[in-house]
């Protein structure tokens, strides 16, 4: 026969080491708070199992009702633990209501009858085949877990319902001897055993499943992994080919620029034959047609020094410093204009005609005129345009000023990019250049 206090030591001892071994496992892997349903429930039958410990042999009829009813709490835990992980559909109505019965029938028959062990083993076996039943519907319906490891887990719980079945069978064919109000002894160790036995089965199945999930993340993480690297190269090509792209069509502008520029070349070439041809007749012409003729050959020197620097060599603008005035600058803008009959609008002021500044006269004429042109093309006919020149706290300051449409808020930072035009300037003419060059 085996030892009753034997055997409830080493279930002790076990249903303990398990709850300590869930309560580890639930601080490792906090985002499956189920396992903490797991952890109380192994916690709770450990705690019944060793107040059963401490009792004496007479146990007052409250004591019973009380340990009983901690480990049934347990598996109640543990039924309800399981569901909540493998997502089914949870019964605690169920387990609670069941827990309550088993409460009110014990609490009645240590009340009526001590000495009869029947009523209260067979509500326990009532008990524990209700909940393991719930847990078998569980593992059923699942479908995240591998097929095996939920027919083995299924099988564990069926032993233990089946132990629990003869267990009751026992105490009904052969009912044991008056016992006052004790309800163990040592007839009964080999049902404990097998629940030592049914804890650590139970224990490691549900350990395989929590790796099972833990492996099933994983795996997701790596698929989710190999699909962001696939993906990341993918736009990687789409970039490459989009740079490969850009880097064709600004070879394509290049080699447009060089032909612009060699066609220009020769109009300009023979006008500026014309004007040398025509100028040979100098003290014949009239005053008007040498200042046209001068401002012609300025303007044509002009162009090819753009053509130069802008277009037949674009790498390389041989930018030219040196000492300039302001007002000289502004002068020969304004002569510019003059000469093109489009000076009627703008309205020239410099203040401090000795201001000077270190820059390449040429380059930055052309930035003025630019600046001005765009501002005449984009104002309104009746609007005039303000061209100020001065010097602020040891700076040069050139001020362009109308009463245009402007440039869109969003299109503020392409300003200067070869090519780009606002998206409200589409309607007029224009290379894009302008502000660039």
């Amino acid at each position: 026969m085996l030892d009753l206090k034997t055997v409830l030591v080493v279930d002790l001892a076990t249903a303990s080491l398990q709850a300590v071994a869930w309560i580890f496992v639930w601080l490792a892997w906090r985002h499956l708070y189920e396992l903490k349903f797991l952890a109380a429930g192994y916690t709770a039958i450990a705690i019944g199992l060793f107040l059963m410990i401490l009792r004496g042999d007479q146990p007052a009829a409250w004591s019973i009702v009380l340990h009983n009813t901690i480990i049934k709490l347990g598996l109640v835990l543990l039924a309800e633990g399981l569901a909540r992980f493998l997502g089914q559909p949870r019964y605690t109505w169920v387990g609670v209501s069941l827990l309550v019965l088993q409460v009110a029938a014990w609490s009645i028959a240590v009340t009526l009858d001590p000495g009869d062990l029947a009523i209260r083993v067979h509500t326990s076996t009532a008990f524990t085949v209700l909940m393991m039943s719930l847990m078998c519907v569980a593992l059923l319906r699942d479908r995240t877990q591998p097929r095996l490891l939920r027919w083995i887990t299924m099988a564990v719980l069926g032993e233990y319902m089946a132990a629990s079945v003869v267990h009751s069978a026992i105490e009904f064919w052969f009912p044991a001897a008056h016992q006052d109000i004790a309800i163990l002894n040592n007839r009964n160790a080999w049902y404990l055993l097998q629940g030592s036995l049914f804890l650590i089965a139970l224990f490691a199945c549900l350990l395989f499943m929590v790796n099972s999930r833990l492996s099933a993340a994983l795996r997701e993480k790596n698929e989710a992994l190999s699909r962001e690297v696939l993906e990341r190269r993918r736009l990687e090509l789409q970039l490459n080919a989009s740079l490969e792209a850009e880097r064709a069509l600004r070879e394509e502008q290049a080699d447009f620029m060089r032909i612009v520029s060699h066609e220009f070349r020769t109009p300009l070439a023979v006008i500026r034959n014309a004007v040398d041809m025509i100028g040979l007749i100098g003290d014949k012409s009239k005053d008007a047609t040498k200042e046209r003729l001068a401002g012609i050959g300025e303007a044509l020197d002009r162009l090819f020094s753009l053509i130069e620097r802008f277009m037949t060599n674009d790498g390389d603008n041989r930018f030219r410093p040196e000492r300039m005035q302001i007002a000289s600058l502004i002068a020969d803008v304004q002569l510019h204009f003059d000469m093109t009959g489009r000076g009627e609008r703008l309205r020239f002021r410099t203040q401090g005609e000795a201001v000077s500044t270190i820059a390449d006269p040429d380059m930055l004429a052309t930035v003025v005129i630019n600046l001005i042109d765009n501002a005449l093309k984009y104002s309104p006919d009746d609007q005039p345009i303000h061209i100020d020149g001065r010097s602020d706290v040891g700076s040069i300051i050139i001020q362009v000023r109308d009463r245009g449409i402007g440039i869109p808020e969003a299109e503020v930072h392409k300003i200067g990019r070869r090519f780009f035009r606002a998206s409200n300037t589409k309607a007029g003419s224009g290379t894009g250049l302008g502000l660039y060059s």
